[in-house]
This record gives structure tokens, sequence and C-alpha cells, in this order.
């Protein structure tokens, strides 16, 4: 079992799933980072990193590869390119990977929370996701999408999803934390 205390979330702080992950962190004890840019609007600004242009350029993707990986197409290139460099960041420091939104029929996972799905198994790293239309944590193993109820079961995670939150969303990030941690403080 992981000790939260030593347990670092690493997410965006956007509206929505970021920030209630971030909160159930604060809740549980848990350390905290936020990644950031110049001209990136944060709705939880808790130990905030900015990244700088050299920064955020290691996290750099053709968008043409990014397109064909997630199977659609982006229309804000120069915007949509500083959200993937940074969720870059939040993949590369996670090493368990966590997401709430929807599953998608190609198994990519609808929005920007789909890059830092497709980071997390580029990246090898345990991915689970909350499909907020089945009401289910789904993880990745052996090729496919399979039930589950994950735990945190490493030091550093990261915490991505929709900003669209619903209730059932929140609650599967309060439960996620309450399996891997029991009652909060």
């Amino acid at each position: 079992m992981v000790e939260k205390t030593r347990c670092t979330l690493y997410s965006g702080g956007m509206k929505g799933a970021e920030a209630a992950f971030g909160e159930a962190a604060e809740k549980w004890g848990l350390q905290e980072t936020n990644f950031s840019y110049e001209g990136h609007a944060m709705a939880r600004d808790k130990n905030v990193v900015v990244l700088s242009e050299d920064e955020l350029a290691r996290g750099d993707i053709s968008m043409e590869l990014a397109s064909k990986m997630m199977n659609r197409t982006y229309y804000e290139k120069k915007k949509i390119r500083k959200v993937l460099q940074s969720i870059f960041h939040m993949v590369n420091k996670g090493h368990q990977v966590f997401a709430v939104g929807k599953i998608l029929e190609d198994d990519t996972v609808k929005g920007g929370t789909g890059w830092a799905v497709e980071l997390a198994r580029l990246f090898n790293r345990p991915v689970s996701v909350y499909d907020q239309e089945r009401k289910a944590w789904f993880t990745w193993e052996e090729g496919a999408w399979k039930p589950d109820s994950p735990v945190i079961a490493f030091d550093s995670i990261a915490g991505s999803g929709t900003r669209n939150l619903n209730d059932e969303g929140r609650a599967a990030i309060e439960d996620l934390f309450a399996r891997s941690f029991g009652p909060s403080r």
C-alpha cells in the first residue's frame, strides 16, 4: 500500500475532473503539482509549475501524429499544442494515470483527456478511466478496456479528465481515493 503523504498527484488544475482530483488529493493529504503555461486559465492553483517554452517543447509532438493516434482532427493547433505539451509533463511525472471521461468505440478517450490516456499507453503506464456514461471504471490491460475497481498503487499519479464532470464522476474520484487510502482526514 502506498503511503499517502509520500504520494504526489500531477495534474493541470483545469475545471472539472482535474480540479476534483486536486481537491481529493488535498482532502487525503497527498502532495499536488499542477502544470500550467502562460495564458492557461486554471480552476485550481495549488502548487503550480508554470512551464517555460523550452519545457513545453520537451512535450512536443507532431499534430499530424497526435491526430492519427487519436483518430480525430485538431483545428486550433496552436492552442491545443500547448495543452498536449502540458499533458505530457503530467503523464511523464505520474507513474499511474487516472482519467474521467468517455471511452469511445475506437478505444480512445474523448477530448484532451484522451491524450493523457494515449501517452500513458505509449509509456506503458497503468491507466484507468472512469467512463461517466457507463458509470464504471475501466483499466487498459492486454490491449483492451476491462472493468475494474482501481487503486492508487504508485507514489506518483497523474489525474486528468473532462471539464464536464458530473456527480457520478466526482463520486468515482472520491471512491478511488477512499479505496486507496481509507477514510479522508
